[in-house]
């Protein structure tokens, strides 16, 4: 039986059939990346960047801390001042996602309880991402995104 050669035809095919696979793979993932990217976070960001010391000043005055659990099937944001009292907010608005994609973003109804808010939700294992804004009485607004890591 004769021996097969490994000419330049077989090493030119090998060379062109490894490159397919990675400019593939490449444009596979660029697609993805850009079809799963949730879009801008402000329309204008000279504008926001000119407001932000002022938004950041009154956030600041307002002196809450927030913190994020994730434990008997409920979501639960702790919100308390500087003592670390409780706060009781006038208006909360909240959007919990993941940072990657949004298409498990869901926009949940926070309960107070006289200790925390909390509400029903089943968040699989993983990071995500709280996005709230909070106002006071007054209409003072804190915004924060506050990260929650649930474990499996």
């Amino acid at each position: 039986m004769a021996e097969r050669q490994f000419t330049g035809k077989h090493a030119l095919a090998v060379f062109v059939a490894a490159f397919g696979v990675i400019i593939t793979v490449n444009l596979v993932l660029a697609y993805s990346a850009v079809k799963t990217f949730p879009g801008l976070e402000v329309k204008n960001s000279y504008v926001a960047s000119q407001e932000f010391n002022e938004r950041l000043k009154v956030q600041q005055e307002l002196g809450w801390e927030i913190r994020a659990e994730n434990t008997g099937g409920l979501l639960i944001l702790h919100i308390t001042d500087q003592s670390g009292a409780p706060v009781q907010v006038a208006e909360l608005q909240a959007v919990v996602g993941r940072a990657t994609h949004v298409k498990d973003d869901f926009s949940p109804d926070f309960t107070f309880d006289g200790n925390a808010y909390s509400t029903p939700a089943t968040l699989g294992k993983g990071n995500w991402n709280i996005r709230l804004v909070a106002k006071d009485s007054s209409g003072a607004e804190f915004a924060q995104r506050v990260p929650l890591y649930v474990k499996g």
